[in-house]
């Protein structure tokens, strides 16, 4: 995520009826030990939630190759952090880097769990992250990263298996990292393939997408779709009208999907928190970022929000109040303006992660900082709750910035918003 510390295909009968009996399997577990209990007169709906990212194991676990006990008992620390700190949904990293932390069909399992990729690590760390989750009246979302194939460039270091190494036509490499290519009708039908099958085999709550989707930019480097768009671009008036086309059919195609599969599930995505400075377009926010979604990334999130393409939207305003080039009470109050009057949630992105760290602005060296945001985003009714970057610093707090803010805003428990 854009200001965080980040960093032949598997088909056929088998992975079809694995689908199909699982539709149909699960069907009773949709609803089971998902609805928390709550004190009478408990009605308050608001999102509170936190990601826990599996990439280069940032959260969790604690490093590759653990055994399967300790591993299980990490994850389950982490959810019982945040019932301590009165959550209710936890947006869980199941496809990092083109891999799977469930036994996927289409992929490998991650190296992030043991240290090999496409090693099985003897247990389901999906499956028992949404079953514990629903045990704990928490919501379980499947985060996925569509188009990231590998933190390196070295398509020898996937699994023979590896559809990247099956299909080298559908990789692009760029800024020392793989990625699939977006503009390729193959790679969008791939990946919603790869998603699709975590959604019909785990009543999870909803999907959830971060802000990557074509590659933050790269000074001096060139993301090479060339034969792609002289194939598939000729309807556009340049190439970036056509790769936010590109990024707009794998979003309606999701949400098409996951209807379809397992209805009721939402899908909801996280974007960088600027969409387009207003210099650049009036529409805009009153910021000077460096970095704008609709122009460097393709991804046209405030269409997403008005055409009402995803049920929600968690934008990254990962800075402080005042911050000169992009200040959290200005783009809070364009969020709330894009959000109002749609059907598409908005809830906050917060930059735990920044409180007490080296480096960051005096701001953030305020334990309350994170607390005055809650207070802010209170005076509007568009903004349904928040998540917080990440599950590590919630569980460290260096700072004290999380229990502020429990104490400050979260003294009841609050069910997750439907």
């Amino acid at each position: 995520m854009a200001a965080r510390a980040v960093t032949g295909v598997r088909t056929g009968v088998a992975a079809v009826s694995r689908r199909t009996l699982a539709l149909g399997a699960l069907a009773a577990l949709t609803t089971a030990g998902s609805t928390p209990a709550y004190a009478s007169g408990q009605h308050r709906r608001e999102m509170r939630g936190v990601w826990l990212a599996t990439v280069a194991n940032r959260d969790w676990p604690s490093r590759p190759g653990l055994p399967p006990e300790e591993q299980r008992a990490e994850l389950i620390a982490h959810l019982d952090r945040a019932v301590a700190d009165r959550l209710n949904t936890v947006i869980f990293q199941v496809r990092p880097t083109a891999d799977a932390l469930w036994p996927s069909p289409y992929e490998p399992w991650s190296e992030y769990l043991t240290g090999t990729q496409g090693r099985d690590p003897g247990w389901d760390p999906l499956g028992t992250a949404v079953r514990e989750a629903h045990a704990r009246g928490l919501e379980l979302h499947a985060w996925f990263n569509p188009y990231r194939i590998a933190n390196h460039t070295d398509p020898g270091r996937l699994t023979p298996d590896h559809p990247a190494r099956l299909h080298p036509e559908w990789v692009v490499p760029y800024g020392g990292k793989l990625y699939y290519n977006p503009g390729l009708p193959e790679v969008r039908r791939f990946v919603r393939a790869a998603i699709l099958d975590a959604v019909a085999t785990y009543p999870v709550d909803a999907v959830h997408f971060d802000d990557y989707f074509y590659p933050y930019p790269v000074a001096g480097q060139t993301f090479d779709d060339d034969a792609a768009y002289d194939a598939y671009g000729g309807g556009f008036d340049d190439r970036a009208a056509w790769r936010r086309d590109n990024i707009d059919r794998l979003v309606r195609a999701v949400a098409a999907d996951i209807r379809r599969v397992r209805p009721g599930t939402r899908f909801g995505i996280s974007p960088f928190g600027v969409w387009r400075n207003a210099t650049t377009d009036p529409r805009g926010s009153d910021t000077q970022a460096g970095v704008q979604t609709y122009d460097d990334l393709y991804a046209d999130t405030r269409k997403w929000v008005r055409e009402h393409w995803i049920d929600y939207i968690v934008p990254q305003i990962y800075w402080n109040i005042g911050f000169p080039a992009a200040d959290y009470a200005r783009l809070l109050d364009w969020w709330a303006a894009q959000a109002a009057g749609t059907r598409t949630r908005l809830y906050v992105g917060e930059a735990l992660y920044k409180a007490g760290a080296a480096g960051q602005p005096p701001a953030w060296q305020d334990p309350a900082e994170l607390s005055r945001h809650l207070t802010l985003a209170a005076e509007y009714p568009q903004v349904r709750g928040h998540v917080f970057f990440a599950a590590q610093d919630v569980a460290r707090d260096p700072l004290g910035a999380m229990a502020r803010v429990v104490a400050d805003h979260y003294r009841r428990p609050a069910r997750p918003p439907r």
